[in-house]
């Protein structure tokens, strides 16, 4: 990998779409060996190459299904390309799902320690973060309750201020921000920023172009799983806006 931190390179990856249609059809159509009409092959990325360095701050962006969400999956490790490889070195945290990695049925408290461990950190670690990952999230009153019934919002707040105090090298943002009040979103760039400083990489996908210009030094462009553009964040965002 030399100096990367994440290595894409020629990366497909493709889902099998299931058609919708009738008990008869499907009887007509296994019968008479046309079982391969039920099913339908979608290409989400389509020879995506890109490495990441350390320090790096990468906006993906594009319009809907252009592969920006699936590529930050396979980064992630949550899915396997279909052919290609992805390389990541480092601890790797990320926001790709509200509420991903915690348990319904635990409480918050339970949930900090299990998704702490999910992202790499060792017990100790996490009791020793414990009190400021509480207090960053701003619900201690109900650090005890349930996460099933926490808002999306309070469910932001503490999956945020766990994957931060795993003290990651590689963070991962897919539109998670979107989500919350305007304070506590500040208060996450803000974090993010801190991150940036101390050396940490970043991949954002955002619909947010500003953000991505701001808080980015690079940008890359995927368009209908293709990748058009890597350069700087203003090139691909004034790519995207001129498209």
């Amino acid at each position: 990998m030399g100096t990367a931190v994440i290595k894409v390179e020629d990366v497909v990856k493709e889902f099998t779409l299931r058609n919708v249609h009738t008990l008869k059809e499907r009887l007509v159509w296994s019968l008479t060996g046309r079982r391969n009409e039920l099913s339908t092959q979608f290409r989400a990325l389509d020879g995506v190459s890109f490495e990441v360095e350390q320090g790096d701050s990468i906006g993906l962006v594009g319009f809907n299904g252009s592969g920006k969400s699936t590529m930050l999956k396979l980064i992630s490790g949550v899915m396997q390309p279909t052919s290609g490889e992805v390389l990541v070195r480092g601890r790797m945290a990320g926001l790709i799902e509200v509420g991903a990695g915690f348990h319904p049925d635990l409480t918050g408290r339970e949930n900090v320690f299990l998704n702490g461990a999910i992202l790499g950190m060792t017990k100790q670690e996490v009791e020793e973060s414990f009190d400021e990952i509480v207090r960053f999230s701003e619900i201690e009153q109900f650090i005890d309750t349930e996460v099933k019934f926490y808002s999306s919002g309070m469910f932001l707040r503490l999956a945020f201020s766990v994957a931060v105090h795993t003290r990651p090298e590689v963070f991962l943002i897919d539109e998670i921000l979107a989500v919350g009040d305007e304070p506590f979103q500040r208060k996450c760039l803000a974090r993010i920023q801190e991150m940036q400083e101390s050396g940490c990489s970043l991949v954002i996908v955002s619909h947010d172009l500003d953000m991505i210009k701001r808080l980015c030094n690079r940008g890359i462009l995927l368009e209908h799983g293709r990748l058009q553009v890597d350069g700087t964040a203003t090139q691909a965002v004034d790519r995207l806006r001129s498209a």
